[in-house]
C-alpha cells in the first residue's frame, strides 16, 4: 500500500492492519524484531492542549500493572508531526469479529469475559487513567484470554460531539457511549467505563448494543433519554439483572468494578465452574479457526525454504527424531490410536546391551498416523503467520 510510511519512530513499519476515525494501524517492528501495533493520529484531532495531555497520559499509562487484560503501552511521541503511540501487538480476533461469525458466547464465557475485563479496567483505573472508548472491535482475543486495547488514547476522547459525528468512528463508539458522554459532558468518571463494559457484554451475550438505529444522531438520542431503557433482548436470565444495573442512566446507579467481577464470578459458581476452567473454556472457545487458510502475508523466502528442508529431510531421510513421536499412551487411554494389531516387537541390536534384546523399530515419519514435529512446527509457523489480527 503507497501510503504505509515506513517508520515510526524507532520502528520499522510491516504493513497496516486497519484504520479508523482516530488514525490508522500499523504492524511494526522494534530494532530488535519485536513485533508492535503503532496508531498515528489523525491530524484533525491535534491542538497544544490535547498534544500535552497525550503527553501526560502516555506517562501515566506506562504504570498500569497488575493485570494481563491489558496490552501494554510501550512508546509514544506526541509531539511529533503526527503523534503516535506503540502498543503490544496482540494476536487475535476482536469480539466483533468472533461474536458476528460465530454468535453470541454461552452464558459462562460472558461471565468470564465480564470478570476478566473487569479486572483489566480496574489495574487502568487505578494508575488514574479511563478507556472511554470500549466497545468489542476494542477487545481482542487471543491465546491468553481477552485483551483491552487503545486504553492510551483517553486524551483524545474529550471533544465528545466532534468525536460522534467524525464520520467512520461513530456507530461503533456511540453505540457504547454512556449517557452522560453521549449528551456532550466529555468529563467522565469510572462509570462511563463500567457502561461500555456492560455493552461490551451485551453484544457477546445477544449480539446487539443497548440503543441502535440508521445514524448515530439517532442513537445519541436514544441513549441520552432516561425515558429509554435498554434493549436486553436474547440476554440469559441469570445475566440480565448484571447488564441492567451496569447499563444505568445515572452514574451513580452503577456497580463498581470490583461488584462486577463479584456477580461475575457468582454467576460462575452457579454454573458450576471455577473462574480458571471458565478462562479456558473462553479461550479454547474463541481461538481462531480458520487461521490456516487465512490471508496474510507469505512466510519470507528463505525460512520457507528453511522449514521445507528441514520438513523434508525428516520425513524422508531417515529415522525420525525421538521428539517426533508421540508419548506412549496409558492402555487405558488408547482410544485415540489407529485401528489394527500392535507392531511386535522384534531382536534389534543394541550397542549398549549387546544383541537381541527386544526393542521396537523406530517408525519414520512417513510410517506414524501423527506428522513428524517438524512438519507440525512448520504448519504451525505458517498458520502463525497467516493469522490477520485486528487491532
Amino acid at each position: 500500500m503507497s501510503g504505509v510510511p515506513t517508520r515510526i519512530g524507532r520502528y520499522t513499519v510491516a504493513r497496516e492492519l486497519g484504520s479508523g476515525g482516530m488514525g490508522e494501524v500499523y504492524l511494526a517492528y522494534t530494532p530488535a524484531g519485536d513485533p508492535v501495533a503503532v496508531k498515528v493520529i489523525r491530524n484533525d484531532k491535534l491542538d497544544p492542549l490535547t498534544r500535552a495531555r497525550f503527553e501526560k497520559e502516555a506517562l501515566i499509562a506506562r504504570t498500569v500493572i497488575g493485570t494481563n487484560r491489558v496490552a501494554r503501552f510501550l512508546d509514544a511521541d506526541p509531539y511529533a508531526d503526527r503523534p503516535w503511540l506503540a502498543m503490544e501487538y496482540v494476536a487475535g480476533r476482536t469480539l466483533l469479529a468472533c461474536a458476528d461469525s460465530e454468535g453470541a458466547l454461552p452464558l459462562p464465557l460472558v461471565a468470564s469475559l465480564g470478570a476478566l475485563l473487569a479486572e483489566g479496567l480496574s489495574a487502568v483505573h487505578a494508575a488514574g487513567l479511563l478507556h472511554r472508548d470500549l466497545k468489542p472491535q476494542n477487545v481482542i482475543l487471543g491465546d491468553d484470554g481477552p485483551m483491552i486495547i487503545d486504553f492510551g488514547l483517553g486524551a483524545f476522547m474529550d471533544a465528545s460531539q466532534e468525536t460522534l459525528s467524525h464520520s467512520g468512528m461513530i456507530i461503533g463508539t456511540v453505540r457504547c457511549m454512556p449517557p452522560e458522554q453521549a449528551g456532550g459532558h466529555p468529563q467522565v468518571s469510572p462509570a462511563a467505563d463500567v457502561y461500555a463494559l456492560g455493552a461490551v457484554l451485551l453484544y457477546a451475550a445477544a449480539r446487539h448494543y443497548p440503543y441502535d438505529g440508521a445514524r448515530w444522531e439517532a442513537i445519541a438520542a436514544q441513549v441520552a433519554n432516561p425515558e429509554i431503557a435498554p434493549d436486553l433482548a436474547g440476554v440469559p436470565a441469570p445475566l440480565a439483572p448484571l447488564l441492567e444495573s451496569m447499563l444505568a442512566h445515572a452514574p451513580e446507579g452503577r456497580p463498581t468494578l470490583q461488584a462486577v467481577s463479584d456477580a461475575c464470578a457468582k454467576i460462575l459458581s452457579d454454573c458450576g465452574m471455577t473462574p480458571a476452567a471458565a478462562r479456558l473454556a473462553l479461550i479454547t472457545h474463541t481461538m481462531r479457526r480458520d487461521a490456516p487458510s487465512s490471508p496474510g502475508e507469505p512466510l519470507p523466502t528463505a525460512l520457507e525454504e528453511l522449514i521445507r528442508e528441514q520438513s523434508d529431510l525428516i520425513e524422508h531421510d531417515g529415522p525420525a527424531s525421538p521428539l517426533d513421536a508421540p508419548p506412549r499412551a496409558p492402555q487405558a487411554e488408547a482410544d485415540d490410536s489407529e485401528p489394527g494389531p500392535r507392531e511386535p516387537e522384534v531382536p534389534v541390536p543394541d550397542p549398549a546391551h549387546g544383541s537381541g534384546r527386544p526393542r521396537t523399530p523406530p517408525k519414520t515419519g512417513a510410517a506414524r498416523g501423527r506428522p513428524p514435529a517438524s512438519k507440525r512446527i512448520a504448519d504451525e509457523l505458517r498458520a502463525l503467520y497467516a493469522a490477520d489480527p485486528v487491532l
